[in-house]
This record gives C-alpha cells, sequence and structure tokens, in this order.
C-alpha cells in the first residue's frame, strides 16, 4: 500500500499553477514605493494602446501633476501580477502614495467631480 504522501499531494509542496514569483511582486512593490503617482497602463503616455489608457493620460496631463507609467504591454508577467496584486481586473490602474486610486471609470468620475486635483496635489 503507497503511503498517504505519494498519493495525494500536499498542499505547500509545489507551487500553485499561476502563482506569481516573488520578484514581480517585489517590483510592483518596488514601482509604488518610488512613484508617488504610476499609472500601470495599455501603452505610455507618449503612445497609449486603448482609449481608457488614454482617458486617464489626458486627465492627468491636463492637472499637470508628475507621474510614472509602466507599460503592461510589454511585461506579460506584470500584466498577470499587477491584477491579483491589486485584485482589479482592468486596466489602466492608477495608485496614489501606494494604493489603488481605481480604473478609467473611477479616475474620470473623481474628476468631474473636483475630488481628483487635491487629492493628487496633496500626495507630491
Amino acid at each position: 500500500m503507497a503511503d498517504f504522501k505519494s498519493v495525494f499531494k500536499i498542499a505547500g509542496d509545489a507551487p500553485t499553477p499561476g502563482a506569481k514569483s516573488g520578484d514581480v511582486m517585489e517590483r510592483i512593490r518596488k514601482d509604488l514605493a518610488e512613484n508617488k503617482i504610476i499609472l500601470f497602463m495599455k501603452g505610455d503616455r507618449n503612445f497609449p494602446q486603448c482609449g481608457f489608457s488614454a482617458a486617464v493620460v489626458e486627465v492627468l496631463e491636463e492637472l499637470g501633476v508628475t507621474y510614472q507609467t509602466r507599460n503592461i504591454l510589454e511585461d506579460a508577467e506584470l500584466r498577470t501580477a499587477l491584477k491579483e496584486f491589486s485584485n482589479w481586473p482592468t486596466y489602466p490602474q492608477l495608485y496614489l502614495n501606494g494604493k489603488l486610486i481605481g480604473g478609467c471609470d473611477i479616475v474620470m468620475e473623481m474628476h468631474q467631480n473636483n475630488e481628483l486635483a487635491p487629492l493628487l496635489k496633496d500626495a507630491v
């Protein structure tokens, strides 16, 4: 008779399929720690590659704040890990002082309600 471990997989014996390496999670944490305002988006500020990313860039540019971008299309591991990290399923994702503000719809609503500008300016 086979022993228990040879028959059943013990939780924690091997990485879970789809589990993210610590390296990409560490890169995310580092980006959030080093950048007061960062936008994870499709494309970059000079060449957004989707309408939602372009809309958020337009708002940030209009407000004149200093921010960084990361192109999630250039890094599949980052694109997948960030969804897990933030528990947010879509892009773009705007972060302020290491905290997720939200995606395009939330950013646009906050901007229209004049809630975004003071929040961003207080951060920098």
